[in-house]
């Protein structure tokens, strides 16, 4: 008879949990302390057991079975894609492809002005060498020029020989996603179009050409919630049209494509994936699609952009590392990870390397694509994937109930969820309780920005559209990083005439000038002012004495409390008007020490962001 481990150990209630962890708290609020509240507007408990789960319907489906929660197939060898930009040259695009397809890349992206015609022989240049059976081709930025775009890829698959059945292909023509960043369509007969499209396709069913670019609002800082419920209804909106035009919901369905972004909370993406092919498969089910193959959400994930910062860009890396496994966990049907020079500059031969070869390990070494859905059964992950399901849905709703997607658009609606959730997310960057390394913590000290940043790639609104759309007809959504803030701040301070030196004045209790010298350190390269750090002075006016020697701009108070009410109004006599005092820490002695003029200091409850630029305003730098 087999031995039952832990057989000795009875079996532990939530209750006692509970009153074993409200005992070690002593007093101190349970939900204040253990309990996280989402930005999304959900908690997220400090643990998950097995009867959290009691209520799951999907529990019992398996990969590849509706509502398809655990994956749409049965494998998890999704497709690593790499995009090139095809607007200047048919050529250089294809030997980029080419040569990308030879070292791992099994789904090229052409980036294309989709508002122009393109000929047989130009798409014959352009997919030279790529065969359609064993690639799976997609063009992004598709606009009203889309039809003769299809049709140019058409008659080069057939001078291929090619069975339709073994072509898989998407043409992401996505008037709502024009709609998103730039106020109008931009195609006023884009409905005519849709139906085009499909209907130049009818042979091929494994060719999307509607895109639901849902990347563009996580471009604008929405949460994840919002990219996901919004989707639903940008996608919901096209199965509307489309079958309201004549065309049947399975064929409707089996035409659209999803793009998401993927970020950087790690099991949260994994259960927006997760979340999102289950509300889609009740979605396309409601709209009269019966094949189950129809319901099944067709994604491509993108590591987002929003993420991505142009000071100490080779962290850039390790984001899209852990994106790119949150997304490969999810069972997404192919991955782009971009360079992550990207932002910047037209990513070189090493950063695309770099970039494919992410996904290539994730494969090849790491294993992930032999294993489908190994979030299943997490306690944890599954209640992040209900939660995340049930707050999508009631965004889709409210979006619905205003009329769909377009009209809660053009009602302001949907960019006012985006702008709240941005600002957020924006104060929580300066203020640090969210951290971009690199960017507003922990910064390279004595990085300087790259010769191909310009003062368009670190402000934000220098790259709003100017595609020459007509007049809007709704407010666009603003694209940023969320490091543009920080990025614009420090590279003025580069282009300025002189980098302000802060210096720390360290003296008294080692441990505390030490740890506060530090902290100030980083707290002020995060504005490329160079910072001169000290081990500890004897003397105050030692200390002072160095500082002037020094030349310093800032003179940055570093000890304890007890140190500062005497010490402080000493450094500033000394100072007098040399520099600029400013006191490291939140002392008890603060309303003292203002009451004799000083009134600078920095802690962690410091907004850092404007903090630094008043400081920047102060030394004329603008």
């Amino acid at each position: 008879m087999a031995e039952k481990l832990f057989a000795e150990f009875p079996p532990v209630s939530t209750p006692q949990w509970e009153e074993v962890i409200t005992k070690d708290l002593k007093g101190a609020d349970y939900e204040k302390k253990l309990v996280w509240k989402t930005q999304e507007g959900f908690a997220v408990r400090p643990y998950y057991r097995a009867e959290d789960l009691k209520d799951l319907k999907h529990l019992n489906s398996a990969p590849g079975e509706f509502p398809f929660v655990r994956g749409t197939r049965t494998d998890n060898n999704w497709l690593v894609r790499q995009g090139y930009c095809a607007w200047e040259s048919f050529e250089k695009a294809n030997k980029q492809a080419v040569d990308g397809i030879k070292r791992g890349v099994e789904s090229v992206g052409f980036c294309i002005d989709g508002n122009k015609e393109i000929s047989e022989s130009q798409m014959a240049e352009l997919l030279k060498g790529i065969n359609p059976e064993k690639i799976e081709i997609n063009f992004e930025g598709c606009g009203c020029a889309t039809p003769s775009l299809i049709k140019a890829f058409i008659a080069y698959v057939k001078s291929c020989n090619a069975n339709p059945e073994n072509v898989y292909a998407s043409f992401d023509f996505d008037p709502i996603r024009t709609l998103n960043t730039t106020g109008n369509f931009c195609c006023a007969n884009y409905v005519d179009t849709l139906k085009e499209c499909i209907a130049l396709v009818a042979d091929y069913r494994r060719i999307r050409v509607v895109g639901v670019e849902a990347y563009t609002l996580n471009d604008a800082g929405s949460t994840l919630v919002q990219e996901l419920g919004f989707a639903l209804s940008m996608g919901s909106e096209y199965m509307n049209i489309l079958t309201s035009a004549g065309i049947a919901a399975e064929e409707a369905a089996r035409r659209i494509k999803f793009t998401f972004a993927v970020g950087a909370n790690y099991f949260m993406e994994i259960g927006k994936f997760r979340a999102a092919k289950m509300l889609w498969s009740n979605i396309v089910k409601e709209y009269g699609a019966q094949k189950e193959c129809t319901q099944k959400m067709k994604i491509h994930a993108v590591t987002s952009q929003w993420n991505m910062t142009v000071y100490d860009a080779y962290v850039n890396m390790l984001r899209g590392t852990t994106e790119a496994m949150s997304a490969s966990i999810a069972g997404v049907d192919s991955l782009e990870v971009l360079p992550f020079d990207y932002m910047f500059r037209e990513p070189a031969e090493f950063s695309n390397r770099i970039a494919r070869n992410v996904q290539i390990i994730l494969k090849e070494e790491s294993h992930f694509n032999k294993i489908v859905d190994p979030a299943a059964g997490s306690y944890y992950i599954e209640s992040l994937t209900a939660s995340i399901a049930e707050n999508a849905w009631n965004l889709f709703k409210q979006t619905e109930e205003k009329g769909g997607y377009t009209e809660a658009f053009k009602a302001g609606f949907v960019q006012s969820e985006i702008k709240a959730a941005a600002n957020k997310k924006d104060q929580n960057i300066a203020t640090r309780r969210e951290i971009l390394l690199g960017t507003n913590q922990y910064p390279n000290f004595t990085e300087k920005a790259d010769k191909d940043v310009t003062a368009k790639v670190v402000t934000r609104g220098a790259a709003a559209c100017d595609c020459g759309c007509k007049e809007k007809i709704a407010e666009p959504l603003e694209k940023y990083r969320g490091a543009q803030a920080f990025e614009e701040m420090r590279f003025k301070t580069e282009q300025s005439s002189k980098t302000p030196k802060a210096f720390m004045l360290t003296f008294g209790s080692l441990a505390m000038c030490r740890a506060r010298a530090q902290f100030s350190c980083n707290f002020f390269a995060v504005a490329g002012f160079e910072v001169i750090d000290n081990n500890r002075f004897a003397t105050v006016e030692e200390g002072v004495k160095a500082a002037m020697e020094a030349k310093a701009d800032i003179i940055v108070a570093c000890s304890s409390d007890d140190d500062y009410l005497e010490a402080v109004p000493q450094i500033a006599q000394l100072t007098g008007d040399k520099a600029i005092v400013v006191v490291a820490g939140d002392p008890a002695c603060k309303d003292e020490l203002t009451a004799k003029g000083i009134d600078k200091f920095i802690n962690v409850k410091s907004n850092v962001l404007e903090t630094l630029k008043s400081y920047q305003a102060l030394l004329g730098i603008k």
